[in-house]
């Protein structure tokens, strides 16, 4: 069975088949560390599942807003007209917890809470938390992540 461990320590995502390692990527975690509370921006701890995949034919740098695409490609130029943006490019992968109480329902959802892992602008530093609480990934290494990536394939959040 085929898992993915994210690892906030050393800021690694692995693709583990049992305990055969068939890929590791460079992340970015949630600045503000762990946790599960909306509106902390932390990433969020324990068992999710995969709900969602979506962006699965659009172009590399693909601008989402809402999850969908907002017909912008990112650029350095985009990126100077809107610093503040939170830039969710390319695919996204959308978690759900399912442990209830901890990462599931009420203040604690982690779908409700928008939690991806997602690809980001190549200016982006990885192995170091800079997130608003998703794991952040180069688009290069979403893209293969989300190709071999089924839906409900089982994500663990190391705490």
């Amino acid at each position: 069975m085929v898992n993915i461990i994210i690892k906030p320590s050393c800021q690694q995502l692995i693709v583990l088949d049992d305990a055969r390692e068939l890929a590791n990527y460079s992340i970015s975690t949630g600045l503000n560390g762990l946790g599960e509370q909306w509106g902390s921006e932390c990433t969020p701890r324990g068992w999710h599942i995969v709900r969602a995949k979506i962006g699965a034919d659009c172009p590399i740098n693909t601008v989402f807003v809402y999850r969908r695409p907002s017909g912008e490609i990112f650029t350095p130029t985009l990126a100077q007209q809107y610093p503040q943006r939170d830039w969710i490019l390319t695919r996204i992968l959308w978690l759900s917890g399912l442990e209830i109480g901890k990462n599931r329902l009420g203040k604690v959802d982690t779908m409700r809470r928008c939690i991806y892992i997602h690809g980001c602008p190549d200016s982006v530093v990885f192995g170091k938390p800079s997130s608003k609480g998703c794991i952040r990934m180069h688009n290069a290494d979403i893209i293969q992540l989300f190709a071999t990536t089924p839906i409900g394939t089982r994500v663990y959040i190391e705490p």
